[in-house]
């Protein structure tokens, strides 16, 4: 039933000041699984600061060799002892939080040598993390939302076949998220041909460990040049401003909370591309409260 109903004309600022707000509000991505000092992933759903909690990493696989999830002191895969996450997972869901897999890292051994291989990694996922069947799913029976892609060996092949073949699967019903983590060196030396395929909803671009493109104190030129060469090339639903949530996170590229509110974002909020932020990582942000400290900001 639709009632039209006229609107005054007092509220017309404040209805044009929430549209323009709404536009800009973006969320916040959080890496979770390097540390099991950071808390269950339940616990860290249940924080209300995170839309999505990516799992790091499935850190070995390709080029012949069995995939392996890597989830440091959590749990145990090679026991089966992960699939107690399938209720965390679901949980997290339930809040209407996305829960990614993040293939790669930067320690452990994964490549891609074939159309094949890419191919053959695609139904893995598929079967034993998303929407397929297995009777050894590494995380039980819940269905992650998507794949994520933080490739740092500095081989591009293969990976804009994987993306196309993980694509694929959206089409069997519930979409299947790509997202990716690339340096901010524009093109990213692994992804940078994936990324062109348009295929990915969201890039968290990780504007660290990468002085020349990074914020340091008091100059945001170069990272807001990098941030346009980004938002302005690639063909992604969103980009995020990828950052460590503390100081010993990263090497360096840590922004404070101030300068990260009163400068960065000022600076890149106006693009119709941004989406917020990602950090690296939840065992860092429990040390610093920077997620909490930032959300109303982002």
């Amino acid at each position: 039933m639709y009632f039209k109903k006229s609107i005054s004309p007092s509220f017309l600022p404040l209805l044009l000041l929430m549209l323009v707000a709404g536009s800009e509000a973006g969320g916040i991505a959080i890496y979770w699984g390097q540390n099991g000092n950071e808390g269950t992933l339940a616990d860290t759903c249940a924080t209300g600061n995170y839309q999505h909690v990516i799992l790091a990493f499935l850190s070995s696989f390709g080029n012949g060799q069995k995939p392996m999830l890597n989830l440091a002191g959590h749990c145990d895969p090679y026991s089966n002892g992960c699939t107690k996450l399938s209720s965390e997972i679901k949980s997290c869901q339930a809040k209407g939080i996305k829960v990614l897999l993040s293939i790669g890292g930067g320690a452990g051994g994964y490549s891609l040598v074939s159309t094949a291989d890419a191919r053959q990694l695609a139904v893995y996922l598929w079967n034993n993390f998303l929407g397929g069947k297995s009777s050894s799913r590494p995380l039980g029976e819940a269905i992650l939302d998507g794949i994520d892609f933080d490739i740092e060996t500095g081989n591009s092949q293969h990976w804009d076949e994987l993306a196309k073949f993980i694509y694929g699967y959206s089409k069997r019903g519930k979409k299947v998220y790509l997202t990716a983590a690339p340096q901010c060196p524009f093109p990213d030396a692994s992804v940078g041909g994936a990324l062109k395929t348009g295929l990915f909803d969201y890039v968290w671009v990780q504007f660290y460990n990468n002085p020349p493109c990074q914020y340091t104190s008091g100059d945001v030129a170069s990272l807001e040049d990098s941030w346009k060469t980004w938002t302005s090339s690639i063909p992604a639903t969103k980009i995020y401003l990828g950052l460590p949530a503390a100081p010993d996170a990263a090497g360096s590229g840590f922004i404070p909370v101030a300068d990260l509110t009163s400068a960065v974002l000022p600076a890149i909020k106006g693009s119709t591309k941004y989406g917020g932020v990602m950090l690296w990582s939840k065992y860092y942000d429990d040390q610093t409260n920077y997620s909490s400290n930032i959300k109303n900001h982002v």
